[in-house]
Parts: structure tokens; C-alpha cells; sequence
């Protein structure tokens, strides 16, 4: 597919890994919309780009999302791509007094159930345009559980099983990718030693290269070696 001209929602745009690929896609002539919760961090964000839009939202909230679908409708009706990457992780292990349930719920809320409703509240926008796409930013943990993020983990395995389904139930109508990072250098992984994982960059450079292929599974760096 085309890596120009599109318009496009990134979820978690103001930093780490989306506002990376809100900063490339938007040299490349795209109009790239980000949303957060943050509206200060998304307005650092948009001070540092162009062609970059903020549009302040809580994907978790189902009063916020509507809102933010709503101007979408309204306003970017050519919106032809939407790359869910918004994230939360708890690191932790499991025990007795671990508090996983509470953890598990917030973790799948943010990185699997937000996810299911904004991509089908968008669906009706999306397939109404040229090369309507859906990218699910998962991670290497889906394929390679780590005990330290047992329930991320499990947030990300479900995300990735959703993201097969929709490929096959929108065959030839969404493309639907697959994007799956490693250990990022971001302050969102700085908890889990992120400063020895790769650059943002890296990602979303290999994003880039796999959109022009139709290349569905998009493993980054040391993912490779997991997903074949």
C-alpha cells in the first residue's frame, strides 16, 4: 500500500514508539492525527512536528472515545489508517499477594479491549476510503512470554489473536498489520531496562518498509527471531 497522502490516527502519539511514527509519516506527506491522555504532552508533541494534529482522548473511556470518533466523523472523514499503539504495562510476577487480577484488568483494558471498540467504531470511516488500514502494535512477549509481565504478556497475546481474526474477516476490504516490537528505548520501557533496547526509529523504519510490501507480520529487531 501507499505510504502517502493518507490520513492517520495514532493512538499514544505524544512520545516512545507513536510519536516516532507520527514524526516519519508525517514527512512522508501523510495528515497524522495523535491522541493521548496528556493534553500537555500532546502539545510538546505537536510543537516538534508537522502536519501533526492533537486530539486529546482517553481510549479507555468509552465517553472519550465516542467524543473522539465523533470529531473524527466530523472533521477527518478521510481517515484511512489507524495504528492502535497506547499501551500500559505493571511489572510484577505472580503470587499470592501479587494483586494480578486488578493489574490484568487495567492492562487488558488498555491494550485489548480499547482497541476492539475504537477499531470498530472507526470501521465504518475507515472502509469508506482507499487503503484502509489497521495496524496493532503488539509485542515480542506474545510470542515469547516473559515472567516479569505475566499479564501484559497475556493482554498482548490476545490482541494478536484479535488482530488475525479481523485480517481474515476483512480480507481484500482492511489491511490489517501486525507490528511487533522488542525491547524500545522509550520511557515507557524504562522500567524493564529500556535503555538497552533498540530506537523507536528502528520501528517504525521497518513499519514503513513492510506497508510498501503488504507484508501482514511486521517483527522488529530481535522479534525476528520469534516470528518466522
Amino acid at each position: 500500500m501507499k505510504t502517502n497522502g493518507n490520513t492517520i490516527l495514532i493512538t499514544g502519539g505524544s512520545a516512545g514508539i507513536g510519536f516516532e511514527l507520527a514524526k516519519r509519516f508525517a514527512q512522508l506527506g501523510n495528515k497524522v492525527l495523535i491522541t493521548g491522555r496528556n493534553e500537555e504532552k500532546l502539545k510538546q508533541a505537536t510543537s516538534q512536528l508537522e502536519n501533526v494534529v492533537s486530539i486529546a482522548g482517553d481510549v479507555t473511556d468509552s465517553e472519550s472515545m465516542d467524543q473522539l470518533v465523533a470529531q473524527i466523523k466530523d472533521q477527518h472523514p478521510e481517515l484511512n489508517m489507524v495504528i492502535n499503539n497506547a499501551g500500559y504495562v505493571d511489572v510484577y510476577q505472580l503470587d499470592v499477594h501479587a494483586n494480578a487480577f486488578s493489574k490484568a484488568g487495567k492492562e487488558m483494558e488498555t491494550n485489548y479491549l480499547s482497541i476492539v471498540g475504537l477499531t470498530e467504531k472507526l470501521l465504518p470511516t475507515l472502509l469508506q476510503n482507499e487503503n484502509a488500514s489497521v495496524v496493532n502494535v503488539t509485542s515480542i512477549v506474545a510470542y515469547y512470554p516473559q515472567k516479569t509481565l505475566p499479564t501484559y504478556t497475556a493482554s498482548k497475546a490476545a490482541l494478536k489473536a484479535y488482530t488475525d481474526v479481523l485480517r481474515q474477516t476483512f480480507e481484500n476490504r482492511l489491511n490489517v498489520f501486525e507490528l511487533i516490537p522488542p525491547l524500545v528505548n522509550t520511557d515507557f520501557s524504562k522500567e524493564i531496562g529500556g535503555e538497552n533496547g533498540i530506537p523507536p526509529k528502528e520501528v517504525a523504519d521497518e513499519l514503513l518498509m513492510a506497508l510498501e510490501k503488504n507484508q501482514w507480520l511486521v517483527p522488529v529487531g530481535m522479534s525476528k527471531e520469534f516470528v518466522k
